[in-house]
C-alpha cells in the first residue's frame, strides 16, 4: 500500500510539475486565443452542414437526384458523428487531446474535399461520412479540454461563453452558405470547409496539451467500450437521455427538412433562407441565456418539463399547420421557431441530468449520451428523406412525435427532483452548460482568470 500511495504521490508530482510549466510558459497561449480555438473546435458540429443547407436543392438538381436522396447526405454525417465520437472520447483519455483533434482535423479535411470533387449523391454521402468521423473528435474534445484547463463555476463559465460564440455558426453558416452558391456553386461551399480545416488545424498546434500523461487512461480501449454498456443500463440515463434524443430527433427533421419546405415548396429564395433559419438560432440563444437563469430558482427538472411540454405543443401545431397548409409559410415558420428555440430549456438540461449521479465517468456519460442524440438525430432526418412527397407534411409529423416523445422521457425521470428542492443546488453549473469540469491542471488558466 505504501508502494502504491507513493506512486500516485509521484504522478500527482508529474502532473503538477506539468501544469507549472504550463503557467509560467512565455508561449502559454492567452485567455482569448484558447476561447476563439476551441469555439472553433466546437462550431464543428453546426458549420459542416449549416452552410449547405440553402444549396440542398441545386445540389439535387446538378446531382439528378431526388430531395430524399440529398437529405441522407444529412443522415449519413450524423451516423459518422454519432458513432465516432464515443472512439475519439476513449483514444484521447489514454493518449492526450491534441494528437486526436489533429486527425479528426485530417480525415474532415479530406472528407470534405471528397464532397466538393463528387459527382453523384452517394459519393457524397460517403464523404460525409468520412466528414462527420473527423469534425466529431474537435466537438467532443474541445469540451474535454475545457474540463483540463478549468473547474467547478469557471469550468462552467467557460462552456457557456463557448456555447454562446458556437451559436454564431449555424447563425451565419445558412446566409454565408447561400451566398456562396448564388455566386459560385454548391461544391464551393465544400471548399471553403477546406480551408476552416486546414485553418484550425494550423491555430491546435498553439495550444499546449491539456491532458498529462500522468493522468491518463491507462486501460485498455475495449475496457473503455465495455463501460458504455454498464452505463446503458442505467434507467435514469436513458430516461435523461431520451427527452434529449427525441428532441435532437426533431431537430434534425428540421434541418434535413426547411430547405425544401421553404425554398422548393413555399419559394423562399435560396439566400434568404439562412434569414428564416437564423431566426430559430437566435430563440436557442436566448433560451439558453435564460436558462442560466431560471434553473438556479427552478431545478434542473422543472426547467426541462416545460422545455419538452412547449416542443410537444409546437410540434403538434406545425403538424397541424404542415398537414392543411393554413397560414401557408408563416403558418409554418411560427410553430417551427417556437419548437427550435425551447433547445436552450431542453439540451443542455437533459445532458445534466444524465451526468448528475456520475462524477468520475462524466466524460463517457457525455460520450454516451451524446452518440444517443445524434442517433435520434439520424432517425429524424432518415424519416424525413424517406417519407419526403414534395411537401411539408412529413417534416411536421416527425417533429410532432419527437415533442411528444420528448415530454414523455422527461415526466418519466423529472418527477422524483419536484420533491427535493435541495438538489437544485447541485445542478446549478452543469445546468447550465451541460457538462462539468474536475480536473485540477486547470490551476495555471483559473488564476489568471482571477487575476484579469
Amino acid at each position: 500500500m505504501a508502494a502504491r500511495g507513493a506512486g500516485a504521490e509521484t504522478l500527482d508530482n508529474q502532473a503538477a510539475r506539468h501544469d507549472r510549466a504550463i503557467e509560467t510558459s512565455d508561449h502559454a497561449p492567452s485567455q482569448w486565443r484558447v476561447l476563439a480555438i476551441l469555439s472553433a473546435l466546437m462550431g464543428f458540429a453546426s458549420i459542416s452542414t449549416d452552410t449547405y443547407l440553402p444549396a440542398m436543392p441545386a445540389m439535387a438538381r446538378a446531382l439528378k437526384a431526388d430531395a430524399g436522396d440529398v437529405d441522407f447526405t444529412i443522415s449519413a454525417y450524423l451516423i459518422g458523428f454519432s458513432f465516432g465520437q464515443l472512439f475519439w472520447g476513449a483514444v484521447s483519455d489514454r493518449y492526450g487531446r491534441r494528437l486526436p483533434v489533429a486527425a479528426g482535423l485530417v480525415l474532415f479535411i479530406i472528407g470534405s474535399a471528397g464532397c466538393a470533387l463528387s459527382a453523384g449523391v452517394w459519393t457524397i454521402i460517403f464523404w460525409r461520412v468520412v466528414q462527420a468521423l473527423g469534425a466529431c473528435a474537435s466537438v467532443v474534445l474541445s469540451r474535454a479540454m475545457v474540463r483540463d484547463l478549468y473547474e467547478g463555476p469557471r469550468a462552467a463559465q467557460m462552456l457557456s461563453t463557448l456555447i454562446a460564440i458556437m451559436a454564431i455558426a449555424p447563425l451565419l453558416g445558412p446566409i454565408l452558405g447561400g451566398e456562396i452558391e448564388v455566386f459560385a456553386g454548391w461544391r464551393a461551399i465544400f471548399w471553403g470547409l477546406v480551408g476552416v480545416g486546414l485553418v484550425t488545424l494550423a491555430a491546435l498546434f498553439t495550444l499546449p496539451e491539456t491532458l498529462p500523461a500522468p493522468r491518463r487512461q491507462t486501460a485498455s480501449l475495449g475496457g473503455a467500450f465495455g463501460r458504455y454498456g454498464q452505463l446503458l443500463k442505467n434507467r435514469k440515463i436513458l430516461g435523461y437521455a431520451g427527452a434529449g434524443a427525441f428532441f435532437y430527433a426533431g431537430m434534425y427533421a428540421y434541418i434535413a427538412g426547411t430547405p425544401f419546405a421553404f425554398i422548393t415548396y413555399h419559394h423562399v429564395p435560396a439566400e434568404a433562407y439562412g434569414l428564416l433559419f437564423g431566426a430559430g438560432i437566435l430563440g436557442i440563444v436566448v433560451t439558453n441565456i435564460l436558462n442560466t437563469r431560471l434553473v438556479l430558482r427552478f431545478g434542473i427538472d422543472r426547467i426541462l418539463m416545460g422545455g419538452t411540454l412547449a416542443a410537444a405543443l409546437a410540434g403538434l401545431a406545425l403538424a397541424a399547420t404542415a398537414f392543411t397548409d393554413w397560414g401557408g409559410l408563416c403558418g409554418l415558420f411560427a410553430p417551427l421557431v417556437l419548437f427550435v428555440s425551447v433547445a436552450g430549456f431542453i439540451v443542455a438540461n437533459s445532458i445534466a441530468g444524465a451526468m448528475a449521479d456520475f462524477p468520475d465517468q462524466a466524460g463517457e456519460v457525455s460520450a454516451l449520451v451524446g452518440a444517443i442524440q445524434y442517433g435520434a438525430g439520424i432517425a429524424g432526418s432518415g424519416l424525413v428523406g424517406a417519407f419526403a412527397d414534395g411537401t411539408p407534411w412529413p417534416m411536421g409529423w416527425v417533429i410532432a412525435f419527437a415533442g411528444v416523445g420528448s415530454l414523455v422521457c422527461a415526466r418519466l425521470v423529472a418527477g422524483a427532483a419536484f420533491a427535493r428542492p435541495e438538489e437544485r443546488t447541485k445542478e446549478r453549473c452543469p445546468a447550465s452548460t451541460g457538462a462539468t469540469a474536475s480536473n485540477p491542471a486547470s490551476s495555471a488558466y483559473n488564476q489568471r482568470d482571477n487575476e484579469a
